[in-house]
């Protein structure tokens, strides 16, 4: 292979203004990408019979092996690999069995499937990209790899301190037997002592309860997990009574916002903006005690018009009002599950495009993909993160010691 690495930069100029791509198949830079690969190959075979001679071994260049490289940003090309007499000699550069440059192709794929493209609009880009043509079954092939990685992440190590938890929930149709069933997808994220976020686990499930919600919370300790200081939840049933199972000691917290809609399902509209002023008076008190007091008031005045949600609030309460006890800075983190509900909104990005899924890992591993997503931006921790770990010293005396190292 005598041929020159040459590149006449004005002629290129020339073609682009012609408009000729610059990537692509046939695009401008392909012979360039095609030349600096050889040479550089020429470089490793050099060197490899070099050495050989140094060492007192015979071999010398043995001809070429030709392959069809493909997935690049420039196209495809055929590729002359040289090879040595003694068949020692292994490329790194582009090595014996690799028709690729890099995992470019692979690695652009998860990255469109994790914008929540579909396999048919994934295969249309990289063939328009590459001119390289992927079928659907092959991008799931490749998309299926994240179930490893899912499995791997589902049964990760867990710190043995979590401060502050959220629960919910968030439902999706998945073919199950044949026909496709509605389940829910429970996503459980923590705060770490080091005030930033994390997805400690998902888990899905036909049907709630104190059962389910025990196999949830034992997976959780069995990774690792040995105390909560505050769980917030949404009101799911047999979830409170589940965690004083494995974490009797953790106060509940039922999301205050999620009890103000399910409430005014139940009121008229047309007395929508007088309840609501009257509600406000409840959850917005600065104590237990005033809470309590306006409580009775929205009883007297709307018990018997509404005692379904009268009644919820009161059957309720304890769970409800746990916030009150403590300052606005731990208040604000613990009232309402809104944190966890960011997440599910970047789970629905990814997933609007999506009816139905055909199982239960191929909703997994696109959910999966929007927790890394979501993941890059908890790069800080939470607001004010140093005064509210100060304040749970206090208001949890001894059970921070080991982890504040003091």
């Amino acid at each position: 292979m005598e041929e020159q690495l040459s590149f006449d930069f004005n002629e290129i100029l020339e073609q682009y203004k012609r408009g000729k791509r610059l990537t692509g198949k046939d695009g401008l830079l392909a012979p360039l990408i095609k030349q600096l690969t050889e040479a550089a190959l020429e470089a490793e075979v050099e060197s490899h019979i070099a050495n050989d001679i140094l060492s007192g071994k015979s071999n010398r260049r043995n001809g070429f092996n030709k392959k069809t490289i493909k997935g690049t940003s420039d196209g495809s090309f055929e590729l002359e690999t040289p090879r040595d007499r003694n068949g020692t000699f292994e490329p790194q550069i582009v090595k014996k069995h690799q028709t690729t440059i890099s995992d470019e192709i692979e690695e652009k794929i998860l990255s469109m499937y994790g914008l929540g493209m579909s396999y048919t609009d994934i295969s249309s880009h990289i063939e328009d990209i590459y001119q390289v043509s992927i079928s659907t079954a092959t991008i799931s092939a490749i998309t299926d790899k994240i179930i490893d990685k899912v499995k791997q992440w589902q049964a990760r190590p867990l710190d043995s301190m979590y401060p502050f938890v959220w629960l919910d929930a968030i439902h999706y149709k998945i073919k199950d037997g044949g026909k496709y069933i509605s389940k829910a997808v429970y996503t459980i994220l923590g705060v770490g002592m080091d005030g930033k976020k994390e997805i400690l686990g998902l888990y899905l499930s036909e049907n709630e309860g104190a059962n389910f919600w025990l196999s949830v919370l034992t997976d959780l300790n069995n990774r690792g997990l040995k105390d909560i200081l505050i769980a917030s939840v949404d009101g799911l049933k047999g979830f409170p009574e589940a965690i004083k199972t494995i974490f009797p000691k953790t106060e509940v917290q039922l999301c205050i916002i999620h009890q103000i809609r399910n409430s005014m399902r139940y009121v008229a509209s047309k007395n929508h903006k007088e309840f609501m002023k009257d509600l406000k008076c409840v959850y917005q008190a600065t104590t237990k005690e005033l809470a309590e007091d306006e409580l009775v008031k929205l009883d007297e005045k709307w018990g018997k018009k509404y005692p379904i949600v009268i009644q919820s609030w009161q059957n309720k309460w304890e769970n409800l009002s746990v916030y009150f006890k403590y300052p606005p800075e731990i208040r604000k983190v613990i009232y309402t599950t809104n944190i966890i509900e960011s997440v599910h909104r970047q789970f629905r990005k990814l997933t609007k495009t999506k009816g139905a899924f055909p199982n239960e890992n191929s909703l997994l591993k696109l959910l999966y993909m929007g927790i890394k997503n979501a993941e890059k931006k908890w790069t800080m921790p939470v607001w004010n993160w140093s005064l509210t770990l100060s304040q749970l010293a206090i208001f949890f005396e001894g059970r921070l010691n080991n982890e504040l190292k003091i």
